[in-house]
């Protein structure tokens, strides 16, 4: 496997999706991957393939993940083709669960994880400032936040709390010392 999997992991509202962005502009070599989730599109977030329940669990079962999982009351899948685009040698970027970490180190031998993290009040403003969750579905999700990674993985650590920009350029740092 010459490639590399990054997977971006962290807490809702910590802002994976936009230092992604960031890090894609940046460095158009590292690809994002996306996900398949059975979320209606027009919810926002993410640009995502949509799916019903129904269509992703046939996905799932005809073996069109490499990886899946559910969270949130939604399932989430990474279509099999970025595990061969990575063992042919390709950079791709994807927002991670935390729980399938080992799983994922398993199949992408060169994974590397980069770890969002934030203060519990900059997520809270976050959540609520994407209005898609109500005030309980936010307080489940800050009480996620402080969940540590699975035992095993390790991960380069990146603080957003402050400027993205900033953010990006440590990310990049982190992710291709070679640059620097």
């Amino acid at each position: 496997m010459n490639g590399r999997l990054i997977a971006v992991v962290g807490p809702s509202g910590v802002g994976k999706d936009s230092v992604m962005a960031g890090i894609a502009a940046a460095a158009p070599g590292i690809r994002p991957v996306r996900r398949v989730i059975t979320r209606p599109r027009e919810m926002g977030g993410e640009i995502h393939i949509a799916a019903s329940e129904m269509e992703f669990a046939r996905l799932r079962d005809a073996g069109g993940f490499c990886l899946h999982w559910d969270a949130h009351g939604l399932s989430y899948g990474i279509p099999v083709k970025v595990l061969r685009s990575v063992q042919d040698g390709a950079e791709r970027m994807v927002n991670l669960s935390r729980a399938v970490l080992p799983e994922a180190q398993a199949l992408f031998p060169a994974l590397t994880v980069l770890h969002v993290t934030a203060r519990p009040e900059t997520l809270a403003l976050r959540l609520a400032g994407r209005g898609r969750e109500s005030a309980e579905e936010i307080a489940r999700r800050l009480d996620r936040a402080g969940h540590g990674l699975p035992a095993g993985i390790a991960a380069l650590d990146l603080p957003n709390d402050g400027p993205l920009d900033d953010t990006v350029a440590r990310a990049l740092r982190l992710l291709q010392p070679e640059r620097v």
